[in-house]
């Protein structure tokens, strides 16, 4: 027995979801792309889960977020913000490229300096 409700995931097969589409049109999101919807009007003969995205969507979330909020893989989640950022409702931001190696000599330098002054 559980505590609370359980959240179920859709019935209806990602393929059908996707309309037989197994990858994004254009630039592939990365997981941890970010995502947001914009303020222009969605026509209401969107699909269900194309409306959930966006009414996730309001504030900055990624590709993983948004497959956790709406219980769809996220190779189904980047097919439908394909879409939704080709229709202009949604804006993306890849991923932070992960920071060069520091300098560790530059990094001694510093702290000899800082201690200098200590």
């Amino acid at each position: 027995m559980t505590d609370g409700p359980v959240e179920r995931t859709s019935p209806i097969r990602p393929y059908v979801i996707t309309g037989g589409r197994a990858e994004s049109e254009g630039e592939p999101l990365a997981w941890e792309s970010l995502v947001m919807a914009t303020d222009a009007p969605f026509p209401a003969a969107m699909q269900p889960e194309h409306q959930a995205i966006l009414s996730h969507c309001q504030g900055l979330l990624s590709v993983a977020e948004v497959a956790a909020h709406i219980g769809q893989p996220p190779s189904v989640v980047q097919v439908l913000l394909s879409d939704l950022r080709q229709w202009g409702l949604v804006v993306t931001r890849p991923p932070i490229a992960p920071a060069e190696r520091a300098d560790v000599t530059m990094l001694r330098k510093v702290l000899r300096g800082l201690e200098s002054r200590l």
